[in-house]
């Protein structure tokens, strides 16, 4: 054997590890390698990048949204979804939450759904929805006489569009709700925020809603299409695109619903006299303009009024609350009952509405005036109650009736 065939067999018996590699291999390692590094560094940057983009949208999130126009109407808050921005208030709620879930169900049995899981999910909803009448110490320029004025507005345009009760009563708990999410409105802003609440309420419930051309109209010049539209892109974010409250005369509804309630298949038809529904109605309409109402929730309000129309034994199969559950709203609503029932209650005929559904057309009345005979009437006697209703150093929305 020749010594370079010798070198060669002994280099093949070396171990693989000890082998020189050839071009080829050696190229085909470090590309491998290559591909390991970058494929390591791609997803640590991906990490790190969502992590940068979260922390980027949290920042992003504390800015308020800018308004062009010349119009600067209040700075949204956007807070985190662990907390609410009616923490602060949870000491001022008087809300009656004892037997909330363990009362039994009032509604009938149901064809079309379990009455019982229908009825928790109701109430889920009410909570849910929650309001507070102190979001007046969140705007040093407000005053509770503002709220009153701007919602018995809001009533007067309602009925000149012939809009529903559920059009109002949207209207006003978007307004309510929409406030505690804000600081320092200026007073000048609330028609803008009252209309632009109507606004959206009405494009929720209304088949034949209102064009934006026409609410502009109602205010007379002092809010434009463009602000309506501003204002409502800001008012669906700060109230995070929650527009389905159970509304007080929702609650008035089922309650009548039940009380009169014969034949269960139709229990979706109404069953009630259109005359003592308007005329509940009308008492919850004056009550809703005093700005203490929303001591209560919406359920309890609507059991109070048919409580002082009826009987408790009635409030209590319509809508399974004991008399412990709404007293103290039943006296509260005392001196409302008593001015609501000197005036007389008439059920309006509407063009274009249907005779069975005239009842659920939002009707007006001098309001405001009733609200000053309570608020005088009680000022003697309860401490700390609100000044009589007075439209001095405010801007008065104007009249819709003067409109053509």
């Amino acid at each position: 054997m020749s010594r370079r065939s010798s070198r060669l067999q002994a280099k093949q018996q070396q171990p693989l590890s000890c082998q020189e590699e050839s071009p080829q291999e050696l190229q085909a390692r470090e590309h491998l390698q290559t591909r390991k590094r970058r494929t390591a560094e791609e997803v640590k940057k991906r990490e790190d990048g969502k992590i940068a983009k979260k922390h980027q949208y949290e920042i992003k999130s504390c800015w308020p949204p800018t308004i062009t126009g010349g119009i600067s109407p209040c700075i949204i808050i956007e807070t985190p979804h662990k907390e609410s921005v009616t923490t602060d208030f949870s000491r001022f709620k008087k809300y009656r939450f004892r037997n909330l879930f363990i009362n039994p169900s009032p509604l009938p049995e149901l064809n079309w759904g379990n009455s019982k899981d229908v009825w928790l999910n109701i109430l889920k909803k009410e909570n849910r929805y929650a309001h507070c009448k102190h979001f007046t110490s969140l705007h040093s320029s407000l005053q509770p006489h503002m709220r009153s004025i701007l919602l018995d507005w809001l009533l007067e345009v309602c009925e000149v569009y012939a809009l529903h009760r559920e059009t109002f009563y949207l209207a006003q708990d978007f307004f309510d709700r929409f406030m505690l999410t804000q600081k320092n409105i200026n007073k000048s802003m609330l028609q803008l925020i009252g209309i632009t609440s109507l606004f959206i309420a009405s494009k929720l419930e209304e088949i034949y809603a209102p064009k934006i051309q026409e609410f502009a109209y109602v205010t007379d010049g002092a809010c434009s299409e463009d602000d309506i539209v501003r204002m409502e892109l800001i008012m669906l974010k700060a109230l995070k695109w929650e527009l389905c409250p159970v509304t007080i005369v929702s609650w008035l509804n089922l309650y009548l619903q039940v009380d009169a309630l014969k034949d269960v298949p139709k229990v979706l038809l109404p069953q009630y006299s259109q005359e003592k529904f308007i005329q509940i109605a009308q008492l919850l309409d004056l009550c809703i303009l005093d700005v203490n109402s929303l001591d209560f929730q919406y359920r309890t309000l609507a059991a109070a009024a048919l409580c002082h129309y009826t009987s408790i034994e009635v409030v209590k199969k319509a809508s399974g609350l004991d008399w412990d559950s709404i007293s103290e709203c039943v006296e509260w609503m005392v001196p409302f009952v008593s001015v609501a029932k000197k005036v007389p209650v008439k059920l309006k005929n509407f063009k274009k509405v249907a005779a069975e559904d005239r009842h659920n057309i939002q009707t007006h009345t001098n309001y405001l005036d009733m609200l000053e005979e309570v608020n005088s009437g009680v000022a003697s006697t309860v401490p700390g109650q609100l000044s009589p209703v007075s439209t001095g150093g405010i801007i008065t929305p104007p009249k819709s009736t003067e409109k053509k």
